[in-house]
């Protein structure tokens, strides 16, 4: 069973769904986390990362790994920290607008999906990654509380940039964030991490049962 989990910045996409995996038992797979990935080793190689044809040939020739225990993996490195630093946070949006790009790593996506139960968390899985997706989510949240949550995941951030960056991700995100016709949206702003699990499995429980 594939269970898709798509949503703007911030909404809580990656807690909800690693939570669920582990309630659930399945594998999961941040999507967010390839691109990050990819973005690492372009830099390291000193890429342009406005050239989307370089890019998409180097995410082709070195695809993301993860290991059993959720690392992430790149041209032969653990690089499950490094993703998350500044520098490569900032830089995320230029390598993911390219169209080649995204076709190399949905496609990527594809395939690890294929291989037992999973959730998947991204921006675009109900709808392009895994249409047919057993469950499909749509997470969503005030703006307030999105900026609110990314602060306290990267506290040595000014909350102006990360205000700035959130405003500017949204509207990178704008073409493709649209949720699945059948998508179950969830507004999580006041919601605590497990309630909205508890939500999810039992979408899960109910589509298994049927």
């Amino acid at each position: 069973m594939v269970v898709a989990i798509d949503g703007p910045a911030g909404a809580g996409k990656s807690t909800v769904a690693r939570a669920l995996a582990e309630r659930l038992g399945f594998r999961y797979l941040d999507t967010g986390a390839m691109y990050r990935a990819l973005t690492w080793l372009a830099m390291k190689r000193g890429l342009d990362l406005g050239d989307a044809g370089a890019l998409a040939d180097l995410a082709r020739e070195q695809p993301v790994l993860f290991s059993e225990d959720g690392r992430v993996w790149i041209g032969g490195t653990d690089i499950t920290s490094s993703i998350r630093e500044t520098r490569v946070d900032r830089m995320v949006p230029v390598v993911a607008r390219h169209h080649p790009v995204r076709e190399v790593m949905r496609e990527r996506q594809r395939e690890l999906g294929r291989d037992g139960d999973v959730v998947i968390e991204g921006r675009d899985i109900g709808t392009v990654v895994a249409p047919d997706a057993a469950v499909k989510v749509f997470l969503v949240a005030d703006r307030e509380e999105r900026a609110k949550r990314r602060i306290a995941e990267r506290p040595g951030i000014g909350a102006d940039a990360l205000a700035t960056d959130l405003r500017l991700r949204d509207e990178s995100d704008a073409a493709r964030m649209q949720p699945a016709p059948d998508a179950t949206e969830i507004d999580t702003t006041n919601l605590e991490v497990e309630d909205v699990v508890d939500r999810i499995e039992a979408l899960v429980r109910e589509r298994s049962a049927a």
